[in-house]
C-alpha cells in the first residue's frame, strides 16, 4: 500500500512540476532608444517559456504583453502562476509571452515614438520582436503574434496592433487608457491646470494624473525648449479661462485610438481579431473612452468585441477569477496560429 501510494505522489509531483513553466530575463540594447531625454536605452524584458520548453524542439506562437503606467517587466509569481494555469486547466495551447520594461523617468513611456524619450513603439514592434524570433524558438510570422496589454498597456497595444497589422495578427486591450479626452482626463478637470503650476518633480508628484501629463507630454508633445518638464499641453490656463493650444491638441489626437480609428480603419480591419474590455466600477473615464472605440469600430464595420465586467480597475486581472486567464487566453488559443 506505501509503495502504492508512494508511485501516485511521484507521479503527482511529476505531472505538477512539468505543468509550470519557466521565467528568463534578458536585456536589449536598443538603438531606438537612443535619446535626449535621459532614459536608459538598456531595456530589460521578461519572458514566460511553457513546460517543456527547455530542451524541445517544438515553436510557440508568442504574446507580446504590455504593462501599465507605473509597472515593469516583473513577472511575480503571482503572475507567473496565472500563465502556468492557462494551460493546466487548457484554457490556452502551450504559448510563450513576453514583457518589455517600458518604466521611464516619468514611469511610463506610453508606447510612442519620442523626439526626446526614444522610439518606444519602434523598440516593441521591431527591435524586440526581431529579439524575440532569433532568440527562442518562436512561431516567426504575424498570424503566430498577438499584442496585448493592461491600462497604458492596453492603450499601447491597440495603437501598435492598428499600425502594425504586418507584425501582428490579433490584439486584446485590457482597461485601455488614454483612448480620448473624456472625464478626470479632459480638460475641465484640475490635473492641467496643477500641471500647469509645477515648477519640480515633487510638486508635479503630489497627485496621479499631472504625473500622467508630463509622461504622456514627454512622448507626444516632447519640446526640448520648454523646462522643467521639456513637453508641451494642449490645454492651458489664464486665471479659470481655458487656453487651446490647436497644434498641441492635434499631435496629442494623433496618438489617441478615438481620434486615429478613421486613418487606420483599412489596418484594423487586416487584424485576425480586436478585443477590448473595461470593468464597470473602473475610474469614471474607461468605460466611456472604451465604449467610445467601440462605438466607432462598430459604425466603420470593423469586426471586434467589447466587454464590460463587474469590477475596478486593477482587481480580476492577474488572479485566478480574473481577466487575464479567463478572458485574455482563451481569446489567442483561439486567433493565434500554433505549430
Amino acid at each position: 500500500m506505501k509503495q502504492a501510494l508512494s508511485i501516485i505522489f511521484l507521479l503527482v509531483s511529476i505531472f505538477g512540476f512539468a505543468q509550470k513553466g519557466s521565467v528568463q530575463t534578458f536585456t536589449i540594447n536598443s538603438k531606438a532608444l537612443i535619446n535626449k531625454g535621459g532614459e536608459n536605452p538598456n531595456r530589460s524584458c521578461s519572458v514566460y517559456l511553457p513546460p517543456g520548453y527547455e530542451g524541445g524542439k517544438e515553436r510557440y506562437p508568442v504574446i507580446y504583453f504590455l504593462h501599465g503606467f507605473t509597472g515593469t517587466d516583473a513577472i511575480s509569481p503571482e503572475i507567473k502562476k496565472v500563465l502556468d494555469e492557462g494551460i493546466v486547466r487548457k484554457k490556452i495551447k502551450p504559448y510563450i509571452l513576453v514583457i518589455p520594461n517600458h518604466y521611464t523617468l516619468y514611469q511610463g513611456s506610453f508606447y510612442t515614438d519620442s523626439e526626446l524619450t526614444g522610439n518606444w513603439e519602434t523598440f516593441t514592434s521591431k527591435e524586440l520582436v526581431d529579439y524575440m524570433d532569433k532568440n527562442f524558438r518562436t512561431l516567426a510570422t504575424k498570424e503566430s503574434r498577438g499584442i496585448a496589454g493592461h491600462s497604458m498597456g492596453g492603450y499601447g497595444a491597440i495603437k501598435i496592433a492598428m499600425r502594425h497589422p504586418e507584425v501582428f495578427s490579433s490584439v486584446y486591450g485590457l482597461s485601455p487608457g488614454l483612448m480620448s479626452f473624456v472625464k478626470e482626463f479632459g480638460p475641465n478637470s484640475p490635473y492641467f491646470k496643477i500641471y500647469q503650476n509645477a515648477r519640480t518633480e515633487e510638486e508635479l508628484t503630489r497627485a496621479y494624473y499631472p504625473k500622467v501629463l508630463a509622461a504622456v507630454g514627454r512622448a507626444w508633445s516632447p519640446n526640448p525648449n520648454n523646462p522643467p518638464f521639456y513637453a508641451d499641453m494642449p490645454f492651458t490656463y489664464k486665471g479659470d479661462s481655458l487656453i487651446v493650444n490647436q497644434k498641441v491638441l492635434e499631435k496629442w489626437h494623433r496618438n489617441m485610438p478615438v481620434e486615429m480609428v478613421n486613418d487606420y480603419a483599412d489596418n484594423l480591419r487586416k487584424l485576425t481579431a480586436i478585443k477590448l474590455d473595461w470593468g464597470r466600477n473602473d475610474s469614471p473615464r474607461f468605460p466611456v473612452q472604451n465604449m467610445a472605440f467601440s462605438q466607432k469600430l462598430e459604425n466603420l464595420g470593423i469586426n471586434h468585441y467589447a466587454e464590460e465586467y463587474i469590477g475596478t480597475h486593477v482587481d480580476k486581472i492577474w488572479t485566478l477569477d480574473g481577466r487575464v486567464l479567463n478572458a485574455m487566453l482563451p481569446f489567442f488559443n483561439d486567433y493565434l496560429k500554433f505549430e
